[in-house]
């Protein structure tokens, strides 16, 4: 019988070519995107004056100004440009709102003699469109210098003696204390707020969109959604349906048949130990006790969400919420890492079947992540209370949300990462056949250890343009967890399952090769999702809004059919190892679907995520998606050691 097209391609020789062909053509269209994102992303102007010539602040001060900005952590107290905390103001679009008011104000005494409040309609909108064309006319975002009209100047000079009083002095209301950051260093602030309120109220160039693609809405100058935004969200629904149902279809009627004469393999039991293996043990604790801390920190953070004028045991003096909430954060990224890196060293020799060839290394990896650990998160606490003005950035918190740690421990980390990759390999080369569950773990391995790279440059200093700072930030919160560890986790979760006699070794392979191509076809370029409000051009709502949730779903179908095979080896009355690993590893497969999948498509529309962007509703998309694709796997990991 003659094989159609779409059999050959959900053939095993055709999924393993199509996946490095669309990783190859994926990946080479991000690095063209990178190449080309100094003509896209909004300037920092030379000198911002007023129209009598007053300099009101320079490129150096929006520099300093980001600088403090995250040595004092402020990203995980309120956001930028909608991202950070959701605790505190948005400071880019409380700066833009106040200086609307500011405007407001101005113009109705100068045009009507009056308050805006006793305005008649009529001369409301006459100010209306005066403050329009101040935004939108008037105030323009150079490279060579931006000049702001008479009102606009004195709104910067407003918002600054407000911003400077609220940062120095502190609001208990608002669950932020006075007393770190001293005025000089708040002036500098209030420099890069402003520069991030043009980000978000002036014009791109030859458009009639802001640079931040018209977010956040603000009636007073009718900024709003744009037509293509409800476009790509209409299109994004009809693929993902489309999509979805061509998934469920091509995995039942191609991947999951079970050929003849392909029997599951016996449940895997292990007789033995190797030297490393046992080694293994003294990371238990440590990811139990990150967790159980980050755990008690995350109530903690939820008492002052919901009251952050009160105290929870113990005084915001000592206990911040921004300090808290990083901690929280990076001890999850923490403990998660540590039980990764913990499966990587188990299940290699179980698939060599042979030892690492110098076990001691297990160890001196346990006192790098043990230093590194201990040492980044006081680093966090210490750089954001203002103790290492000098050095905050190699030693203490660099506060870019999720990638706190100081540029010392960023570097100790990529090296016990590079160390922990060397140590796999070495042993899973050994491996008798060099069967597709071992590649992908090497190569993903390599990713895991060698991307994080991405969110340390420059190495040695901050890098002055938000844009472009956030741009690389994502490359490691989402390529590097939602790509190399999604492609980590569908190898290992392959194995696992092929190892405990739950699903044969072909259907394993052509579902994890579904799997890999669908994470690096929608998860390489979807991390545009995230590119959408902070400065970058429009194009990137199209590119990451279509198939950015749709990775997961494989390995929920691939997880169905593992339970039925638990339960028919139950039914058998069969032994069953590792029942509890098993388990967290199916939850993990179904949270992953309904935290990155269906969570992560509901806010990742862009007309929903217009609306939702900067706000608390993300959270649940970030708490399940990170716990459930990720944290269940490394629990999976502890279990089985």
């Amino acid at each position: 019988m003659k094989r159609t097209l779409l059999d050959k391609f959900l053939s095993r020789k055709g999924l393993y070519a199509s996946f490095w062909f669309i990783g190859i053509f994926m990946v080479s269209i991000l690095i063209y995107f990178t190449a080309t994102l100094v003509k896209e992303v909004p300037p920092i102007a030379k000198t911002v004056k007023s129209q009598n010539g007053e300099v009101l602040y320079t490129f150096d001060d929006v520099a300093k100004g980001k600088g403090y900005f995250q040595q004092f952590d402020l990203m995980d107290y309120g956001t930028m440009l909608g991202m950070g905390a959701y605790l505190g103001p948005d400071f880019s679009t409380e700066f833009m709102h106040k200086r609307a008011e500011f405007l407001y104000e101005y113009y109705a005494r100068q045009k009507f003699g009056k308050s805006k409040e006793n305005l008649s309609k009529t001369e409301l909108a006459v100010v209306k469109e005066m403050t329009i064309f101040d935004f939108k006319e008037k105030t323009t975002l150079s490279e060579k210098g931006t000049t702001y009209t008479t009102a606009s100047a004195l709104a910067y000079k407003a918002n600054v003696d407000y911003l400077v009083d609220f940062l120095v002095n502190g609001n208990p209301a608002r669950a932020w204390r006075g007393g770190v950051i001293r005025k000089d260093e708040a002036v500098k602030i209030a420099a890069f707020v402003d520069w991030s309120q043009m980000v978000a109220s002036s014009l791109r160039p030859d458009t009639d969109r802001t640079w931040s693609n018209n977010w956040p809405a603000e009636p007073m100058i009718d900024q709003k959604a744009s037509w293509n935004l409800h476009m790509v969200s209409l299109w994004e629904f009809l693929l993902l349906w489309a999509a979805t149902i061509l998934v469920i279809f091509f995995f039942y009627e191609f991947l999951n048949k079970r050929e003849e004469n392909d029997e599951l393999e016996k449940p895997l039991v292990i007789k033995k130990l190797f030297p490393s293996q046992k080694k293994l043990l003294k990371y238990v604790p440590i990811v139990s006790l990150f967790f159980l801390i980050q755990v008690f920190i995350g109530g903690y953070l939820a008492h002052l969400y919901s009251a952050p004028a009160e105290n929870f045991f113990f005084p915001q003096e000592i206990l911040p919420f921004n300090v808290m909430r990083a901690l929280h954060t990076n001890l999850a990224i923490v403990w998660v890492t540590i039980g990764w890196l913990v499966g990587g060293m188990l299940i290699a020799p179980l698939v060599a079947d042979e030892d690492l060839k110098f076990p001691w290394l297990v160890d001196l990896l346990w006192v790098a992540l043990l230093v590194v650990g201990a040492g980044g998160l006081l680093g966090i606490y210490a750089g954001a209370q203002g103790w290492l003005r000098d050095s905050w950035f190699w030693l203490g918190n660099e506060g870019r949300e999720l990638l706190n740690l100081g540029r010392v421990w960023d570097i100790g980390l990529v090296v016990g990462l590079v160390l922990w990759f060397g140590m796999v390999v070495s042993v899973i080369r050994k491996a008798k056949t060099n069967n597709l569950f071992v590649g992908t773990i090497i190569w993903s391995a390599f990713g895991i250890a060698t991307l994080y790279i991405a969110g340390m440059m420059p190495i040695h200093k901050i890098m002055p343009n938000f844009t472009v700072d956030d741009y690389y930030r994502w490359w490691v919160v989402h390529l590097w967890v939602e790509l190399t560890f999604e492609l980590f986790a569908a190898g290992v979760i392959a194995f696992l399952t092929v190892a405990l006699g739950l699903v044969t070794r072909k259907t394993a392979e052509k579902v994890m090769l579904f799997e890999l191509f669908l994470i690096i076809l929608s998860g390489t370029l979807g991390v545009g999702h995230h590119y959408w409000w902070q400065g970058l051009d429009e194009y990137w709502v199209a590119i990451g809004g279509i198939f950015s949730a749709l990775e997961p779903l494989p390995l929920a179908l691939l997880m169905i059919e593992a339970i039925k095979e638990r339960k028919h080896i139950k039914n058998k009355g069969e032994d069953f190892y590792f029942a509890l690993p098993f388990l967290w590893v199916a939850g993990s497969a179904i949270m992953n679907w309904y935290g990155a999948g269906f969570l992560g498509m509901v806010i990742n529309t862009p007309t929903i995520n217009y609306f939702t962007h900067g706000t608390q509703l993300i959270m649940p998309h970030g708490h399940a998606a990170l716990l459930g694709a990720f944290g269940f796997i490394a629990i999976a990991f502890i279990y089985m050691t």
